[in-house]
C-alpha cells in the first residue's frame, strides 16, 4: 500500500514563499481556460475540496457568468475515524451542508447551482474507481472544462478522483485540468515529483481571498478535531494558510 504522507504540520508557508519554482510559474487567466460556451466542471473528492483547491477558480467563472457544474464524489463521512463527537452518521449530513453553506459565502448563485452528489464511500473511491469513471461519463459533456484534484495528490480519494475523472474527460472529448490539494503539505518546494512545468497560477485579488477563507471557516467539523478520540483539526491553520495565497495552481 503506498504509504500516507499527509502526517505531522508538513511544508511551512514560508517555505514555499520562498520557493523558485512557485515565483516563477507564469499565471493564466481561467477565462482563457474556460471559453465562452463551455462549462466550467468542478469534481471534488470530499464536501470542502472544491473550496480548497479552487475557491478563486469558482469565484471567476461564475462572475463571468459561466455555467458550473459541481460534482461531490463522496460526503466526507470518515474525516473523524472513531470519533464520538463526529461519527458517520453525524458527518454525512453536516458535511453537505458546510459545503452549501461555503459556495454560498464565495457568493455563488445557490438557486441555479448545478450540484450532483455521488454518494461514493469516503476513503473508499479507489476500490470503484472503474464505477466513479462510468457515473462521470453519464454526467460529462463534449465542450466540459473539467477540474478535480491531482491523481498525485496524496491522499486516495483525491488521486482516484483524478484518474477516473481525466478517464471520463477522455472518454467524452472533455478537457480535464487538475489541482494539487494536500500536495501543499506532503511536497517540497522544489520537488521533482510536482509537474512545474505544466503548473500555471490563477491570480486572485485580495477580496478573492478574503471571499475565499470566509468560505474556507464554513467547514466547521473540519475545523475541529476530537482530542478525546485523538484527532486533531483536519484543517489545521498551518493547513488553511498554505491554500489561501494570492493564487491557485491548476497542473495544465
Amino acid at each position: 500500500m503506498k504509504r500516507n504522507p499527509i502526517v505531522g504540520e508538513g511544508t511551512s508557508l514560508h517555505e514555499w514563499q520562498c520557493s523558485r519554482h512557485l515565483t516563477a510559474l507564469d499565471s493564466i487567466d481561467i477565462l482563457d481556460l474556460v471559453p465562452p460556451g463551455s462549462r466550467a466542471v468542478v469534481i471534488a473528492p470530499h464536501p470542502d475540496d472544491e473550496v480548497l483547491g479552487s475557491g478563486g477558480l469558482l469565484q471567476l467563472v461564475t462572475a463571468a457568468g459561466r455555467t458550473l457544474q459541481l460534482i461531490s464524489v463522496t460526503d466526507g463521512s470518515a474525516s473523524h475515524p472513531g470519533s464520538d463527537r463526529w461519527p458517520v452518521e453525524r458527518l454525512s449530513v453536516v458535511r453537505p451542508q458546510e459545503s452549501a453553506e461555503a459556495l454560498r459565502r464565495l457568493g455563488l448563485p445557490m438557486h441555479k447551482l448545478q450540484w450532483l452528489r455521488g454518494g461514493f464511500p469516503d476513503t473508499q473511491v479507489a476500490a470503484r474507481e472503474s464505477m466513479l469513471c462510468e457515473y462521470l461519463i453519464h454526467y460529462l459533456q463534449p465542450d466540459d472544462v473539467i477540474f478535480t484534484t491531482w491523481r498525485e495528490d496524496g491522499h486516495s480519494d483525491h488521486e482516484a478522483v483524478g484518474r477516473a475523472s481525466i478517464k471520463a474527460a477522455q472518454h467524452v472529448g472533455a478537457i480535464c485540468h487538475e489541482l494539487p490539494v494536500w500536495t501543499w503539505h506532503w511536497a517540497t518546494p522544489e520537488d521533482a515529483i510536482v509537474p512545474w512545468e505544466r503548473a500555471r497560477k490563477i491570480l486572485l485579488s485580495p477580496a478573492q481571498v478574503a471571499r475565499k477563507r470566509h468560505a474556507v471557516h464554513a467547514f466547521a467539523s473540519q475545523l475541529e478535531g476530537d482530542p478525546e478520540a485523538g484527532l486533531p483539526p483536519v484543517l489545521a491553520p498551518y493547513v488553511i494558510d498554505r491554500l489561501l495565497q494570492p493564487f491557485e495552481v491548476v497542473f495544465l
